[in-house]
């Protein structure tokens, strides 16, 4: 097959000339339901759009250009707005597609056309002239039909996650906020709560236990098996799965964080903080985090959501920053519900089978990323043909 080596500016039509950059200010007057990108993700919403249909967005600046944390180029659909620090192109019809071309960028080296060592900055003059080697349109459109196929999957997968957390932080709500539990016409209301039950803070039901950091000067503690958990890695889901860093069991062994097991609720202190997850395996912690463990009868499904609306309840009640961090004394200022043990075990029998259907799908999407992953760079280097 002929592999032809073109410069990018060859294969897509750039559309940063639209591009308008809005200050915090001017954002915050002109909130709305649109999404504002900066150079790798959504940054605000605003009241009016840019683009509408199908773009490729490449971060023009940042240092994840160099590190590669995370991906550079991401394909955004619908209607949008872009600030000036990503660029935005689209494929020449018949010449190359959006998706090839986000593969494209995400699986090639292009540290020698980032300039900046503080602040690695990728330009469109760059961008334009970087050459690749690709295949013949009809071959992209192959690649591209065979790799979405993993990526729907994906996606799919993501949206009934979504939905089952949601479903059960409603519940959650029902029986736990709003008191609509299974038994409410009976039950009195004394002193905010159903009779029986107990208001009280997070600290008196919680155990709080502290994380830390093997040196980093030492390359045999690092890059082992053992998932590193730190703010960085907090989503905005039940689970934590992947971590950006991982220790040795020699890292372990001189890391002041124990190994902590599977649903373990990691709460971020510092930096992001009061973000909560469940571990979904066994995970170490570092020092920018607390691991909260349940007393008595409270297990850790019931914890997850209890500390999710006392935080929120926090939340609703402050003006400006809720915590600059977290410290062991915060856990007394947080809400929390104390019901009966059996409407706790009764809400834990619906949430279990929901969130082992999350973990599930979580692992399902584990693997065919990694299957993905495998079979890219062979693709996009034609040492595997379609």
């Amino acid at each position: 097959m002929n592999w032809v080596e073109v410069e990018f500016q060859k294969l897509v039509n750039f559309y940063n000339h639209i591009r308008v950059p809005l200050s915090g200010m001017e954002r915050e007057k002109r909130q709305g339901s649109y999404r504002y990108y900066g150079a790798q993700n959504i940054i605000d919403y605003v009241d009016d759009y840019l683009f509408d249909g199908e773009y490729v967005l490449i971060a023009e600046d940042g240092a994840n250009l160099m590190t590669r944390n995370a991906p550079i180029a991401q394909i955004v659909d619908g209607q949008f707005w872009v600030n000036n620090h990503a660029h935005i192109v689209k494929a020449k019809e018949g010449v190359s597609t959006n998706r090839f071309i986000n593969y494209l960028i995400n699986n090639n080296n292009l540290s020698g056309y980032i300039t900046g060592a503080a602040q690695p900055k990728l330009s469109q003059k760059n961008l334009k002239i970087i050459k690749f080697k690709v295949p013949p349109y009809k071959y992209q459109v192959a690649i591209d039909d065979l790799l979405s196929n993993y990526d729907n999957l994906i996606e799919n997968n993501k949206r009934r996650i979504a939905l089952l957390e949601e479903s059960a932080r409603q519940l959650y709500k029902e029986w736990f906020v709003r008191f609509r539990f299974p038994g409410h016409e009976h039950v009195k209301i004394v002193n905010g709560v159903p009779e029986g039950w107990k208001s009280i803070k997070a600290d008196d039901v919680v155990d709080i236990l502290s994380g830390g950091t093997p040196k980093t000067s030492v390359p045999e503690f690092w890059n082992g098996g053992i998932p590193f958990f730190t703010p960085k890695d907090a989503t905005s889901s039940v689970y934590a799965s992947y971590t950006e860093k991982t220790l040795s069991s020699k890292g372990l062994d001189n890391c002041s964080s124990k190994l902590y097991p599977k649903n373990t609720l990691f709460i971020t202190a510092r930096g992001t903080v009061g973000k909560l997850n469940l571990a979904q395996r066994p995970m170490a912690m570092n020092q920018s985090c607390y691991a909260l463990a349940g007393k008595e009868n409270i297990n850790q499904v019931f914890l997850f959501f209890a500390m999710q609306a006392g935080i929120q309840q926090v939340k609703s009640r402050a003006v400006g920053a809720v915590f600059d961090a977290i410290i062991k004394d915060t856990f007394k200022l947080i809400p929390f519900v104390l019901p009966p043990k059996a409407l706790i075990d009764q809400f834990t029998d619906f949430t279990t089978p929901v969130l082992n259907q999350i973990d599930t799908l979580l692992t399902s999407n584990t693997k065919l990323t990694a299957a993905r992953d495998t079979l890219l760079p062979k693709l996009m280097s034609g040492e595997l043909a379609v």
